[in-house]
């Protein structure tokens, strides 16, 4: 069986068929299909940690299997996949049978499904509490590898994975390492002034039980998976594809030393059994766990209505990337455990439960090619043509692929299936290739030498990811440019946007910035849709733009990481572009808010010849090249240190890198990133490394933090 062209056989199938309408003679075979697929799909997600669908295509699958054994119950093996929780355990690892298994969730797809289910939830109190409406816990599901911590005493007796819900793997030398998971449950130390809710009240946590199963969520944040990603493919190793694999894939290190670097956080949802009395409700027993010692989620809430808990869905799925955590929906409960337990459970999902998932970002596709960008300021990114794929309701077709690193640390090839990511309102970007997917007949792909838009040869700066084409007469480069020159934020020119943009550039008529002032009415008007009326706004558009302030010019040059912020604050600094441009890189890093790369990019930009001769004819051609009376001019530095420039390396006691920058600020001092013989001080703390020995070769004076601290003092 081929997994990955039988499942696209079968999803292109259910898009055709209507299952209310398929006769039992149809769907005897559909479901055996149907059955074997996602025990195929199981094993590599659950299992091998290797997933080659996305999730929401599982899903299809999941839900296509439970709409046909609905209707045909005597289809419904006993080892269905919509009785059974997730995959089987490793052999690697010893088993774990669970005391009380560990049960999946239902779902639910929008605020009808989450309606209904709650209405068969009063259904089922009904008979034993009359017409009661319950009330609801809500929190945003984590997207990680849930864990059944076991505690005896008070103290971790076992760590075990949920497995295939009811045999996991044994854990626990692994989950020690996790220092979000208490090695000895206690009440955390709370200061008396701290603001207190319900979870720092509610529940008796003055001792443990003696014996409790705590279930949760271990996962690894998304800044967290970025680095370990990068520090993998820079060691030569495969990144994973999302922090859900990442997380498993740590776990289950035979070296539990290789799982305590890698990060992982965990989140406590709730209990197993207990020996002693527990809470009599969820939201008390999440309480409880935070007064015992563990991690609770800080967005649980507790919901009187379903009306509550659908705008609670609602508001997190529109902010689910304000988390440096993936959540793929919400985790619906009702809260009372004596209802909970009246209502029990079916084969592998409690009925007092459900998780409500957010709409799909993933999906599978086909690469088809790599395209090259060229922006404006000469960066070239390679883009991802796709075979058209559906993803949360857009068509994407186009996709970012980063840099050239990108793409060859993850051996993504043409012709690959790969996993595609819609995240928000960013461009869509492919996540990695499905390598068992594979026929042989993928090509690797490597930068070509030359520009697509100039045929110039292009260049990789030192420690840059991104390669550039430093010509300056690049079409490219040059198109984008002046749609941004022209732009609201920068010299807002009215009528000069993307299309008229290439129209220029294309014509012939600018191949610099101050081409555009040169224009004649004469040139445009043999251009395509340019008649009197538009030539004479354009040109007065153009020639209004010469009197805009100096901080818009300077973000309308385009420089590498200069956008309208930047710009105001760089103009505070320099009263002209000829100040600017003789400002040396730690002069620049010296400004609050200007940092290393900032510096390097203005000053190479002005170091650049046809860069500087664009700023000389800007001016001789009439525009204003310096600060404007009304523009903010920055204050003298006033206080104890004014004058003083200081240099931070390495890790100081108490202090943070940004809070003694920022004390030193506010005393009047600056704070460079680079050490050089103007440097007045290097505050040097833990593993300071080569900045310490450049101040010690330069004879700059060397303190610590105590030093440090002295001098706002004296």
């Amino acid at each position: 069986m081929n997994l990955v062209v039988d499942t696209e056989a079968m999803l292109d199938r259910l898009e055709q068929t209507a299952l209310d309408e398929i006769v039992e003679g149809e769907a005897r075979p559909l479901v055996a299909r149907l059955a074997t697929l996602l025990r195929g799909h199981s094993h590599r997600y659950y299992v091998l940690d290797a997933p080659v669908i996305a999730d929401a295509e599982y899903d299809r699958l999941f839900r296509a299997l439970q709409t046909l054994e609905a209707r045909f119950p005597d289809l419904a093996a006993p080892d269905s996949p919509t009785r059974r929780v997730g995959g089987e355990a490793l052999d690697a690892f010893s088993k774990v049978r669970h005391p009380v298994p560990l049960l999946s969730l239902a779902n639910a797809f929008d605020g009808d499904e989450l309606r209904a289910w709650y209405e068969r939830a009063r259904r089922g109190l009904a008979g034993r509490f009359g017409d009661v409406t319950p009330a609801l816990v809500v929190e945003p599901k984590i997207d990680g590898l849930a864990l059944a911590l076991t505690y005896a005493d008070g103290r971790l007796a076992r760590g075990a994975t949920r497995g295939n819900g009811r045999v996991g793997e044994d854990v626990t030398e692994h989950v020690k390492t996790i220092r979000a998971i208490p090695l000895r449950m206690a009440p955390p130390a709370v200061p008396a002034s701290a603001p207190t809710t319900l979870f720092d009240t509610v529940g008796d946590a003055t001792s443990a039980p003696a014996r409790i199963e705590v279930r949760g969520e271990a996962y690894l944040a998304k800044s967290t998976f970025e680095r370990l990603n990068d520090a993998l493919v820079e060691e030569g190793g495969k990144p994973f594809a999302n922090p859900r694999n990442a997380a498993a894939g740590s776990l289950r290190q035979l070296d539990p030393q290789v799982t305590a670097a890698r990060g992982l956080r965990f989140f406590a949802y709730g209990v197993g059994p207990v020996e002693g009395e527990e809470p009599p409700t969820q939201y008390e027993t999440l309480g409880w766990l935070r007064r015992l010692g563990f991690p609770t989620n800080e967005h649980i809430r507790r919901c009187e209505n379903i009306d509550d808990v659908i705008r609670y869905c609602n508001e997190w799925e529109a902010r689910r990337d304000e988390l440096d955590y993936e959540i793929d929906g919400v985790v619906v409960k009702i809260d009372r455990r004596e209802y909970q337990d009246e209502l029990g459970a079916v084969a592998n999902a409690p009925r007092w439960a459900i998780a409500y998932k957010f709409a799909a970002r993933e999906a599978t596709t086909r690469l088809l090619d790599i395209a090259l960008n060229v922006g404006r300021t000469g960066v070239i990114k390679p883009l991802a043509i796709l075979e058209p794929v559906g993803i949360g309701g857009v068509t994407v077709s186009k996709a970012t692929l980063h840099n050239a690193d990108y793409i060859t640390g993850r051996d993504i090839r043409i012709g690959d299936r790969v996993i595609v990511k819609r995240a928000g309102d960013v461009i869509p970007q492919v996540v990695g290739p499905v390598e068992s997917a594979r026929t042989g007949e993928e090509q690797p792909w490597t930068m070509p030498p030359d520009c697509p838009a100039c045929g110039e040869p292009i260049v990789r700066l030192e420690g840059d990811a991104d390669f550039y084409c430093v010509s300056a007469v690049c079409p490219a480069q040059t198109k984008r440019l002046l749609e941004h020159y022209a732009s609201r934020g920068a010299m807002d020119i009215v009528g000069l946007g993307e299309k008229v943009a290439v129209q220029l550039v294309e014509a012939g008529l600018v191949h610099t910035l101050d081409d555009l002032y040169r224009l004649r009415a004469e040139d445009l008007l043999g251009l395509d849709g340019f008649k009197e009326k538009k030539v004479e706004n354009l040109l007065r558009g153009i020639a209004t733009s010469k009197r805009r302030p100096l901080r818009a010019l300077l973000f309308g040059l385009g420089i590498r990481f200069v956008g309208a912020t930047v710009a105001a604050l760089l103009v505070e600094h320099h009263d002209s572009l000829a100040a600017l441009a003789a400002a040396t890189p730690d002069e620049l890093e010296a400004i609050n808010g200007i940092g290393p790369e900032t510096a390097r990019g203005v000053v190479e930009w002005f170091a650049h010849a046809p860069n500087r001769a664009t700023v000389e004819a800007l001016r001789e051609l009439g525009v204003n090249t310096e600060r404007l009376p009304e523009e903010p001019v920055a204050a003298e530095p006033q206080g104890p240190l004014a004058g003083r420039t200081f240099v931070l390396t390495g890790t100081l006691p108490t202090l943070t890198r940004e809070a003694a920058k920022a004390k030193i600020l506010a005393a009047g001092g600056s704070v460079t990133g680079s050490v050089s013989a103007k440097t007045d001080f290097v505050v040097a703390g833990d593993s300071a490394g080569s900045k310490l020995q450049k101040a010690q070769a330069l004879g700059v004076r060397i303190l610590d933090e105590a030093d440090l601290l002295a001098l706002f003092t004296t």
